[in-house]
């Protein structure tokens, strides 16, 4: 290569704006050199001069990295592991309470003929006490409920003079029963089925008076019962729900006797044939024993 160009630098692609091109670069330089990109001819700066422009070159490219490679380096932000919520354990002996409202369906006959119908109502409290086990979201168990109960109500016997009035009561109820659930959690929706008891008065009255007229009768029925219930875990151990019940009890007769008050004693005043269903609303709460 001729001296004069020699002293010349090719830096393909940047342009130095100001530098001088001399023209032996363009006759010969451009001539000869096979460049994919623009060539510049640039005069190198001689002695200190040189490395002033080194050093600028390197100071600008090391600035232009920093950022970048800072926000390589920049700390990722800390994020905190959700915490584990454990599931809601149905499984193991539990008791507690209950309370609501229950009416009783009574309908008496005597030789095929109505005495009429009437429904006793009232309050009712108790206690129930069970086992349940937990499959899955499958919950199964066995319960037994005893309930005080004061359902109560009457009715007039139609066409009859004097006039004479049907009067029940039911005094208690209990309940043993299976159970079968599905659990959302902690929350358990559940059927139950299983044998019924109430514990029952019946009385007949002169409806003028209120006097009993006849023997009066005390009398415990087993029947059947299905129901429904819903129940919530509010905190580890303890849940609270609702629950209705139906009782489907036998029909049962018996004899009324006058007792001397309005009619001659020994007489039979009636045969009565008295059926009897049972629904029942509570609301209860509960206590699971052992671990949550």
């Amino acid at each position: 290569m001729p001296a004069t160009v020699a002293k010349y630098l090719y830096l393909p692609p940047m342009w130095f704006l100001g530098d001088r091109i001399p023209a032996t670069v363009s006759l010969y330089g451009l001539a000869n050199l096979k460049l994919t990109t623009p060539a510049v001819a640039l005069e190198m700066p001689k002695g200190r001069n040189v490395k002033k422009i080194l050093l600028m070159t390197t100071g600008l490219i090391a600035l232009g990295m920093a950022p970048a490679i800072a926000a390589d380096l920049a700390a990722r932000p800390y994020t905190k592991a959700p915490i584990a919520v454990a599931a809601y354990n149905w499984s193991g002996f539990y008791a507690g309470i209950n309370g609501g409202w229950g009416s009783s369906r009574q309908s008496w006959y005597d030789a095929g003929f109505s005495l009429g119908s009437h429904d006793a109502t009232g309050g009712t409290v108790g206690g129930q006490i069970g086992y349940r086990w937990q499959a899955g979201t499958w919950v199964f168990g066995v319960e037994a409920q005893g309930n005080w109960a004061d359902f109560h109500g009457s009715n007039v016997i139609p066409l009859v003079v004097p006039s004479i009035t049907n009067d029940t009561r039911v005094d208690a109820f209990g309940l043993f029963t299976g159970q079968v659930g599905y659990a959302a959690n902690n929350v358990l929706f559940y059927v139950k089925g299983g044998a019924a008891v109430t514990s029952n008065r019946y009385r007949m009255l002169a409806s003028a008076t209120g006097a009993q007229i006849a023997n009066g009768v005390d009398d415990t029925r087993w029947g059947g019962v299905v129901g429904v219930g819903l129940e919530y875990g509010f905190a580890p151990n303890w849940s609270a729900g609702i629950e209705y019940n139906h009782m489907f009890m036998q029909d049962k007769t018996y004899n009324f006797v006058t007792n001397g008050v309005v009619f001659p004693a020994g007489l039979l005043l009636a045969n009565g044939r008295i059926s009897q269903d049972v629904d029942i609303v509570t609301a209860r709460i509960n206590y699971k024993f052992g671990g949550y």
